[in-house]
C-alpha cells in the first residue's frame, strides 16, 4: 500500500489520464505528488529523465505520458507514434528502477490485442496473432513497455505492473478536429454542427465497428487500486464490459448535445476494427468495477468541452 505521504510521480499528468489520476489521488488523500511540464521535463530525453530521478527519487511513479491520436493520426505519422512512445516510455521505466523505485504503473492501450482477438479479450490473447494495421506502431511501443515492465519484475524482482484501457473519454480530452479519438471528435462536429444550424453530419465508415468506453476518472480510481492491491508480470485489463456500435454512439452525442439533423455514414472512408471489448473479469476479481455509465459520462463530457480552451485550436 502506497503511504498517504509516499512520493509519488504522475508522469504526464496534463493529458487525461495523467490528471485524472492525479484528481484521484488528491481525493484519496495523498499529499506529495510530483509532476513536471513537458517544457521542464521532455521525456524523450534520456540524460534529463535521469537527472531528474536521480535528484526526486519518487517511491512510485504512474506512467501516463504517451503520444496519441485516432486513426487518422496513427496512419499519417507512425515512425513518430513508435519512436516517441518507446524512447519516452524505456526512459521512465529505466530511470525509475535504476532509482529504486518501489512500485511502477503502466498505461497502455487496447489496441495492444491482435485484430481478430477473441472477444471479449482476455489479457492472455497478447502477441497471439496480428495487429491492427492503423495503428501498428503504437501497440508495438505499448507491448515493448509492458513486456519491459515484466522482464524486469522477472529478471530484477521489481513490482511493476500494467494497465490496458479501453477507448477512454472525460475531462481534459483531446478535441482536434483530426487529431482526437472517436468520442471526442464527436463531440465537436455535433457541436458545431448545431451551433452552424446545419442539416446533416457525415461520419466516417458504415458505423457498423462495436466499441467500449470508460469514463477516464474510473480509470484513474482502478489505477490507485491496482498500486495497492495488484502485483503481476501479466496485464490488467480496464473497461466496463460493455459495447455499443459506432452507430448507436453517434445517437448517444447527438442526443446529449441537442443536434438534431441528420447522420449520414461515408462508406469509403475506413471502420478500424470490427469489434474491441476487453474482458474485465481479472479487475472483477481483483474486486473493482467502473461506475459511470455512457450517457452520463458523454454529459460530463460535454460539459468539459464546452469549458475547455482546446476547442478552439483548428
Amino acid at each position: 500500500m502506497m503511504e498517504k505521504n509516499a512520493k509519488i510521480y504522475v508522469a504526464g499528468h496534463r493529458g487525461m489520464v495523467g490528471s485524472a489520476i492525479v484528481r484521484e489521488l488528491e481525493r484519496q488523500g495523498y499529499t506529495n505528488i510530483i509532476t513536471r511540464t513537458h517544457k521542464e521535463l521532455d521525456l524523450c530525453r534520456q540524460e534529463a529523465v535521469e537527472a531528474f530521478f536521480a535528484q526526486e527519487k519518487p517511491e512510485y511513479v504512474f506512467l501516463a505520458a504517451a503520444k496519441v491520436g485516432g486513426i487518422m493520426a496513427n496512419q499519417d505519422a507512425l515512425a513518430d507514434f513508435m519512436y516517441d512512445n518507446m524512447i519516452l516510455e524505456m526512459n521512465v521505466i529505466h530511470s525509475a528502477w535504476q532509482n529504486g523505485c518501489k512500485k511502477l504503473e503502466f498505461l497502455g492501450s487496447s489496441c495492444i490485442y491482435p485484430r481478430m482477438a477473441p472477444q471479449p479479450m482476455p489479457e492472455s490473447c497478447l502477441l497471439t496473432s496480428e495487429l491492427e494495421k492503423t495503428n501498428e506502431a503504437y501497440a508495438l511501443a505499448k507491448i515493448s513497455g509492458l513486456k519491459y515492465c515484466e522482464f524486469l519484475n522477472r529478471q530484477y524482482g521489481t513490482d511493476y505492473i500494467s494497465v490496458m484501457p479501453t477507448n477512454l473519454y472525460g475531462p481534459n480530452d483531446n478535441y482536434h478536429p483530426t487529431h482526437s479519438h472517436v468520442l471526442p471528435a464527436l463531440i465537436r462536429r455535433f457541436h458545431e454542427a448545431k451551433e452552424a444550424g446545419l442539416d446533416t453530419v457525415t461520419c466516417w465508415g458504415d458505423g457498423s465497428p462495436l466499441r467500449e468506453f470508460l469514463y477516464v476518472d474510473d480509470l484513474a480510481n482502478l489505477c490507485v487500486f491496482l498500486m495497492n492491491n495488484y502485483s503481476g508480470n501479466e496485464t490488467v485489463n480496464a473497461g466496463t464490459g460493455k459495447e455499443l456500435s459506432i452507430k448507436e454512439l453517434t445517437e448517444l452525442v447527438a442526443k446529449v448535445v441537442g443536434y438534431t439533423g441528420k447522420i449520414q455514414w461515408d462508406t469509403s472512408k475506413p471502420n478500424g476494427t470490427p469489434r474491441k471489448l476487453l474482458d474485465v473479469s481479472k479487475a472483477a476479481k481483483l474486486g473493482w468495477t467502473y461506475k459511470t455509465e455512457l450517457e452520463d459520462g458523454i454529459r460530463l463530457a460535454y460539459e468539459d468541452f464546452l469549458n475547455n480552451p482546446m476547442r478552439a485550436e483548428r
